[in-house]
C-alpha cells in the first residue's frame, strides 16, 4: 500500500524505523491572494468559494462536520479532508491545527492555534508577507515543531492553503531548482502556463542573491515558512512527514535552504515526502522528477485507489480531480502504517465519512 519513488533506502528505513508507532497530525493553514486568480486552482468552484476552502477544511477535519462552513463546491470530486479526516478520528491520532494567516478567522470549532501570521498578497506583486511576519512565524514554526515531537513517534505535517502549489512552484524557482513543469495541481490537466507567468511576474522583484526568507517574503505562503520552522525542530527529536506533493517538496527544499543559510541543527535523515498515488503518477506533471531536483528527498505515496468506490464524488480522483490536500496521502500512509489498514478498510473509513 505505500510505494517508493526516490531515495529508497533512506524511505524503507524511515519505514521500518515507524512501523506500529502513533503518529501526531498536524495541519497549518494558510492563505494566499493567490489563490482568487480566476482558474488557478479548482480547490472550489470560485473565488469566492476558495476565500473559505481552509476553513470549511479545518472545522470538517476537526470535527467531522461543517456547522459554520460547509464545504466549497468543487468543479468534480470531493476534498481530500474526508481522507484525513478518515484516518485522524479512526485510528485516534492527536490533531493539531494552526492558523498561519488566514483572511477569515477560523471557527471556534477548530480550536486552532494562532500562530500570528497574516495572509499573503498574491505573489506576482513580489510583496507576498513583510519580512518581519515571516520571521515571526519561522519562530513560532520552532518552537511548535519541539512541541509536537513530544507528543507522537512522528510528525505528519500537512497544510491547507489554496493556490499553494504556484507559490511552491514560485518558492522552488527562487531557490534554484528547476521546477518549471513540474508541478502539480487540483486541475485533471496542470496549469503549467498560466502558473508560470504568474510566477515569473513575481520574482522579476526579487533581488539577487535573495535569503530564503527573503524569497517566502516576496513569492511565497505563511503555512510555508511555519511548516518548515516545524520540520526543523521536530526531525532533531522525531521523524516527520511532510504530507503533500509538490508543497512539500518545496518546504523540503525551503527547510534545507534556511538550515543552511542560519547554520541550524537539523536532521534531514528524518524527513520524508508522502502524498498520494494520484500526485506521484499525475501525468500532466513530474512530481518524481520535481523530487530529484530538489534532491536527497525520499517520496512515497500511498496507493489507495477509489477505482471501485460507489461515491462519484471518489471516483473522480481516478479521472485527474483533486488529488491531495489537507495531508491526505500522509495520513493514509499513516493508516497502512500505525494500524496496517488494507486498502479496503481505509476505503470504508473514507466512504463512512461521507
Amino acid at each position: 500500500m505505500i510505494e517508493i519513488y526516490t531515495e529508497r533506502e533512506k524511505a524503507e528505513t524511515w519505514l521500518e524505523t515507524y512501523r506500529g508507532k502513533r503518529p501526531v497530525f498536524a495541519c497549518v493553514l494558510g492563505f494566499t491572494e493567490t489563490g482568487l486568480i480566476p482558474n488557478i486552482s479548482v480547490a472550489g468552484a470560485t473565488p469566492e468559494d476558495r476565500k473559505y476552502t481552509a476553513i470549511a477544511d479545518a472545522e470538517f477535519l476537526a470535527t467531522g462536520a461543517s456547522p459554520n462552513f460547509p464545504l466549497p463546491p468543487l468543479i468534480a470530486g470531493a476534498s481530500p479532508v474526508f481522507i484525513s479526516r478518515a484516518v485522524v478520528a479512526t485510528q485516534n491520532l492527536p490533531l493539531f491545527i494552526f492558523n498561519a494567516g488566514l483572511a477569515i478567522a477560523p471557527t471556534a470549532e477548530t480550536q486552532a492555534i494562532d500562530l500570528a501570521g497574516t495572509p499573503a498578497q498574491c505573489l506576482s506583486t513580489g510583496k507576498a508577507l513583510p519580512i518581519e511576519t515571516v520571521l515571526q512565524l519561522f519562530v513560532q514554526g520552532l518552537v511548535w515543531g519541539e512541541k509536537l515531537a513530544q507528543s507522537g513517534a512522528y510528525i505528519i505535517l500537512s497544510e491547507c492553503v489554496v493556490g499553494g502549489t504556484t507559490t511552491a512552484l514560485a518558492v522552488l524557482t527562487a531557490l534554484g531548482i528547476e521546477a518549471k513543469d513540474k508541478v502539480n495541481s487540483s486541475h485533471p490537466t496542470c496549469n503549467h502556463a498560466q502558473k508560470w507567468e504568474i510566477v515569473q511576474a513575481g520574482l522579476e522583484h526579487l533581488r539577487t542573491a535573495p535569503t530564503p526568507f527573503e524569497v517566502v517574503a516576496a513569492v511565497g505562503d505563511p503555512m510555508q515558512i511555519a511548516v518548515a520552522g516545524m520540520a526543523i525542530a521536530a526531525s532533531r527529536h522525531s521523524g516527520v512527514l511532510l504530507a503533500g506533493g509538490t508543497q512539500m517538496l518545496a518546504i523540503y527544499a525551503l527547510t534545507r535552504a534556511i538550515a543552511n543559510y542560519q547554520g541550524l541543527l537539523w536532521n534531514p535523515n528524518t524527513i520524508i515526502v508522502g502524498t498520494t498515488r494520484w500526485v506521484a503518477e499525475d501525468p500532466t506533471g513530474n512530481t518524481v522528477d520535481l523530487a530529484l531536483a530538489v534532491r536527497d528527498v525520499p517520496l512515497m505515496a500511498t496507493q489507495l485507489s477509489f477505482a471501485k468506490s460507489r461515491f462519484p464524488q471518489l471516483l473522480a480522483y481516478e479521472q485527474g480531480f483533486v488529488k491531495e490536500g489537507v495531508g491526505a496521502g500522509g495520513a493514509a500512509i499513516a493508516s497502512h502504517l500505525y494500524q496496517n489498514w488494507s486498502q479496503e478498510k481505509l476505503l470504508a473509513a473514507i466512504e463512512s465519512q461521507l
